[in-house]
């Protein structure tokens, strides 16, 4: 299961905060979650300090996310070393 939830926006960017694990069906979710936002031409952060686990189909988006200018922020250890040993982060 994966909580997506808004932290007020801040100098406008929106800050989506993740709880639980990215995977399956729920990226998905967080894809169209961070598209809305993108599409209205917002800023956006993603808050990772309680994502849990994150399965390929996780790493790939949140590495398509980085590439169209998407932040990370508080980064758990285990999804920090996941991002650095497959995108470099």
């Amino acid at each position: 299961m994966l909580k997506i939830s808004e932290v007020q926006p801040a100098n406008h960017v929106v800050t989506l905060k993740l709880e639980g694990h990215v995977v399956g069906a729920w990226v998905t979710e967080l894809r169209n979650a961070c598209d809305n936002v993108l599409n209205e031409g917002r800023s956006l952060r993603l808050q990772l300090a309680e994502v849990e686990f994150l399965d390929q189909n996780g790493v790939v988006l949140l590495s398509s996310l980085q590439s169209r200018g998407v932040s990370f922020v508080d980064c758990s250890p285990f999804v920090a070393e996941q991002l650095k040993t497959t995108m470099g982060f």
